[in-house]
Formats: structure tokens, C-alpha cells, sequence
């Protein structure tokens, strides 16, 4: 990423990644303060979204996200590991075990079909999100940045592209702004982690859950962890 190429917005929200990053990973960088620095990170993009919804209305843009429309949860979602660190925690605090293990097992099943395809056939392919629970997230506080952005302002064009993905003049109807302003609160927050020896890899949802289970084996700190390990 060229950082001079950025807007002033860009800019902004990188920034604000890698503040929260920084204040992670300064003195003893530990599990606690990187949950809780992804927590922050999570709940300013929240904020940011309930702004953005609330003048959308006032203008008379329609968004038409809420609870049972689950189109985009059938795609291909990548996170990066701080976030399926903070996932995994969310999951073994507010989830049973029979639970966790039907989401593990779901994501086990998606990573053998999908694990095997082309970039092509990826973006194409329409698969649950093992978080998927009778058309809603199992685990929406805690879900990934690529969840949160994603806001639709046609639930038409969602389905459209859900049925038919094959189609390359359809996609979404999405609002760019929240798009680009997660991207790069993600970048700044990478970078600022990268900073301190760890790197947050990328992975498809799927991948990302089953490393952050690890087998249930406890890991001494964050640098031994398989999320962070250099690929």
C-alpha cells in the first residue's frame, strides 16, 4: 500500500487503527490488551455505521441490512488474526461447548470445499458461514471487520448476487464509504501490531476459526500463537 497515495479520510481511519495497535502493543504486549484494543476497534466502526445509517435515513438512502437477511453470509469472508483471536474468546465466553463444536465442525466441512478452489471459483462460491444460525450470527458482536462494512442498500441486489454468481454486471449495492474506511482501519491496525514482532495474517473464515481453536491446546503467549506465526 503506497500511504501517499491515501486521502486525508484514509489517512484518518489508518490512523486510528494503528493508535489502537500501538497502545496494544506498547510495554508487555498481552491477550488481554489486544481483545481489549480489538474490542475498541470494533465498537469505532460501530459508531461510525450508526452516524452513517442515521444520515442516510435523514437524506432518504435506503439501507437495507437488519436481523434475517443473511445473503452476504453464503460468500467467502476473510479476517485477519486479531480478529479471530477476539472471535475465539467471544465464542468460549458466550457459547457452549456442543456449540462451539458444531461451529468448528461446520467450518471444517466449508475449508475441505473451499480449501481446494481457484481464486475464481472462491469468490463465486456460496457456502453458510459457520457462524450462520437460523439466518443470523451466532456471534454478531464479536464478527469480523468484513461483516461490519458490508451494508447494502438493496437487499434485491444482494440476492441477485447470492443466486447468481456467475453474473459479473450484478453485485451488491453497497455503500463505499463504510468499505473503505474499515479497510484501512484494518491496515493501520496491522501495521501497528506488525511493530511489535506479530503478523496479522489473513484468512477465509473458515481457516481463521479452526487455527484460532488450535486443538483446544493452551499457548504460552502471543508469539507462539498459530494465528500470528509468519506464514
Amino acid at each position: 500500500m503506497n500511504k501517499s497515495e491515501l486521502s486525508d479520510t484514509d489517512k484518518a481511519f489508518f490512523a486510528d487503527g494503528l493508535r489502537l495497535a500501538e497502545a496494544a502493543t506498547s510495554n508487555d504486549i498481552n491477550e488481554r490488551k489486544l481483545w481489549q484494543a480489538t474490542r475498541q476497534e470494533q465498537d469505532a466502526m460501530e459508531g461510525l455505521i450508526e452516524a452513517l445509517a442515521g444520515e442516510a435515513k435523514r437524506h432518504n438512502i435506503n439501507i437495507d441490512c437488519r436481523k434475517g437477511c443473511s445473503w452476504c453470509c453464503y460468500q467467502p469472508i476473510f479476517g485477519v488474526a486479531h480478529e479471530f483471536h477476539y472471535l475465539w474468546q467471544f465464542m468460549q465466553l458466550n457459547m457452549s461447548e456442543d456449540d462451539r463444536k458444531l461451529v468448528l465442525q461446520k467450518a471444517f466441512d466449508n475449508y475441505q470445499k473451499r480449501g481446494r478452489l481457484s481464486q475464481d471459483e472462491l469468490e463465486k462460491s456460496k457456502l453458510p458461514c459457520p457462524l450462520l444460525v437460523n439466518g443470523a450470527c451466532s456471534a454478531y458482536v464479536a464478527r469480523p471487520m468484513a461483516c461490519r462494512i458490508y451494508l447494502s442498500m438493496s437487499e434485491d441486489s444482494c440476492k441477485q448476487f447470492h443466486d447468481h454468481p456467475e453474473d459479473e454486471s450484478n453485485y451488491p449495492a453497497l455503500l463505499e464509504f463504510p468499505l473503505r474506511a474499515g479497510q484501512m482501519m484494518n491496515e493501520g491496525f496491522t501495521e501497528g501490531i506488525q511493530k511489535s514482532k506479530l503478523t496479522n495474517n489473513e484468512y477465509l473464515m473458515e481457516e481463521g476459526l479452526l487455527i484460532a481453536h488450535n486443538n483446544d491446546e493452551t499457548v504460552e503467549d502471543l508469539f507462539s500463537h498459530p494465528l500470528f506465526k509468519k506464514s
